[in-house]
């Protein structure tokens, strides 16, 4: 499993980084102690896991861990028990009360190594064509029906997902990270900031997708890869 730790002291990420480097099954890519760092990898660097601390000074874990669009495993590890019941409530791992020894860490790790290969089995069996994905928005997870997108637009430094019915669903997230989750039969980039449901097209004038009441332009270096797979 690919991991992460944040932890705003220092001295707490070097247990960490010891007790990971004596378990085979977890590979620590990254150690931050400020929660704007660890979201700014995770924008582009998918993990596994995350050992994440609590209580931190400007944004505790539980703030940070609701924030992020990835879906990843999390094992907290705070000082105070106060917030256990907080952190089932996100589903967490595991609950480390520090101090703690590598015993007692090695079996949270054994939890999450379980639950991540759960994972892997459910995600290889919907890989192919996944009925419906699950996003982190609005400080919560938003389960989003496949066939409802219609398409998805790319802004600055958040997505906005728009659906059949209601009101688009706005992510944090690259464009390229979700065109990962999405079926590739059923998808196509066919502009930097568009990815559109190939069977959603209505009608194409020129070089404009016509869907709904939208137009959605197709990019020079998109249109061949486009209509290849459009005329199929």
């Amino acid at each position: 499993m690919k991991a992460i730790a944040l932890d705003d002291e220092r001295p707490a990420l070097d247990v960490i980084e010891a007790f990971c480097s004596r378990i085979d099954s977890v590979d620590l890519v990254k150690t931050f102690t400020r929660t704007g760092e660890a979201r700014l990898y995770l924008e582009t660097n998918p993990v596994d896991l995350i050992f994440l601390d609590i209580n931190m000074p400007k944004e505790s874990g539980l703030v940070f861990f609701k924030s992020i669009t990835q879906r990843t495993l999390v094992i907290f590890t705070t000082a105070y028990s106060e917030y256990a019941l907080e952190s089932y409530e996100v589903e967490a791992v595991d609950y480390l009360l520090k101090p703690y020894l590598l015993e007692r860490f090695m079996k949270a790790v054994q939890r999450a190594q379980a639950r991540w290969r759960v994972d892997q089995q459910t995600n290889t069996l919907e890989e192919t064509d996944p009925k419906q994905l699950f996003f982190r928005a609005d400080y919560g997870l938003v389960k989003v029906t496949v066939s409802d997108i219609l398409f998805v637009e790319g802004l600055d430094n958040y997505l906005k997902v728009h659906l059949q019915e209601g009101p688009p669903i706005v992510l944090r997230l690259t464009l390229k990270a979700i065109l990962e989750k999405l079926p590739t039969n059923k998808f196509i980039r066919v502009h930097r900031s568009f990815i559109v449901a190939i069977d959603k097209i209505q009608s194409i004038r020129g070089r404009m997708i016509l869907m709904e009441e939208e137009e959605i332009p197709i990019g020079s270096s998109y249109e061949k890869e486009f209509f290849s797979l459009f005329m199929k």
